[in-house]
């Protein structure tokens, strides 16, 4: 017991393995960042107020009381494709889940008799 706790002096053994030098940085931590990242603070976050008001996103076809997507219906369809030709998702767009997937099926159908392009533009 009280050689681990002397000092080691310039005559006693190597230090064991459990002794590592300090790191690079002087062996200080960062300080905690409570702004929550470069865009500034989260909206749950505490002082200084919120930055902006997300909106929640609501279904379009409830909405407009649209019951049938048709394949056929390319301007509708191509508002729900992004410019990469990928069907864009629920958490981008706001509609719901049963809308989504009758959507990605018409999608799907009018891609296959070549309504809507499979990819998007060469760039």
């Amino acid at each position: 017991m009280a050689d681990e706790t002397r000092p080691a002096s310039s005559g006693d053994a190597p230090a064991s393995s459990s002794e590592r030098p300090a790191p690079s940085g002087g062996g200080e931590r960062r300080p905690y960042r409570s702004a929550g990242g470069p865009g500034g603070p989260r909206e749950g976050g505490g002082g200084g107020g919120r930055k902006f008001f997300r909106r929640k996103k609501v279904c379009k076809f409830c909405t407009e009381k649209i019951e049938a997507i048709n394949y056929k219906d390319v301007r509708l369809l191509a508002q729900f494709v992004a410019e990469s030709g990928k069907i864009t998702p629920r958490r981008l767009t706001g509609v719901c889940t049963p809308h989504q997937r009758r959507l990605s099926l018409a999608i799907k159908q009018a891609r296959n008799i070549a309504l809507l392009p499979f990819a998007g533009r060469a760039s």
